[in-house]
């Protein structure tokens, strides 16, 4: 399989540690969707960054789907629970914080990729309220019932949260109040601790084997 996509990206970055916590063998490929398009383009039209390349061929895209495609190839190995209430609380969390992680980018995207003058300040409040509301959510949850973190009990859900807790980390320093959300930054900085996080480090690098 080939990975494609850069791992500054939450979404590329949860598909690389979610790969190798499935022990599935893997090759990355650092692409950008900005600076490579059209090499990207090459490999799928619609240039979107996670792109999974199957062992057969097939192009797959979009994080949560190449996440379940990995799930059946690394049965019965699994990050996901078995019994339907503890899935649904799994889904929950994982479902608030990718909605962390979308509000996030799009304020990155505003910020960076907007001139200042065409900036709206009333969606930016918005998306910016949405964001908070997700990570008050979750540090809420995580207050009642840590999550486990080590290489042999981390979920799907503790791994996005600490993806998504980097990269916001990463790229808004200034507007992520990191006082209010202790349990979240304590989960992300044992999770980076982990050997599948430090392989597949926030960044323009590229995945390194583990072992």
């Amino acid at each position: 399989m080939k990975l494609i996509g850069m791992l500054d990206s939450p979404y590329v970055r949860r598909v690389a540690v979610s790969l190798q916590l499935l022990e599935l063998p893997f090759e990355h490929q650092s692409l950008s969707v900005f600076r490579g398009f059209a090499e990207f383009e090459r490999i799928n039209p619609v240039v979107k960054a996670p792109t999974l390349v199957a062992d057969n061929g097939t192009v797959l895209m979009d994080s949560t789907l190449i996440l379940q495609y990995a799930q059946a190839l690394a049965r019965p190995r699994t990050l996901l629970p078995a019994t339907p209430q503890a899935l649904a609380h799994e889904l929950r969390l994982t479902g608030l914080a990718l909605a962390a992680i979308e509000k996030s980018v799009q304020l990155v995207y505003e910020r960076g990729l907007r001139p200042a003058e065409k900036q709206h300040e009333p969606w930016i409040t918005r998306v910016t309220g949405q964001w908070l509301a997700a990570l008050g959510q979750i540090e809420a949850e995580l207050a009642a019932a840590p999550l486990p973190c080590t290489a042999d009990t981390m979920r799907q859900s503790g791994l996005t949260i600490a993806v998504g807790w980097e990269f916001m980390r990463q790229t808004l320093p200034q507007d992520l109040p990191a006082a209010r959300f202790p349990q979240l930054a304590a989960l992300s900085a044992a999770a980076e601790a982990l050997p599948a996080f430090q392989a597949a480090p926030h960044g323009d690098g590229t995945v390194r084997r583990l072992g």
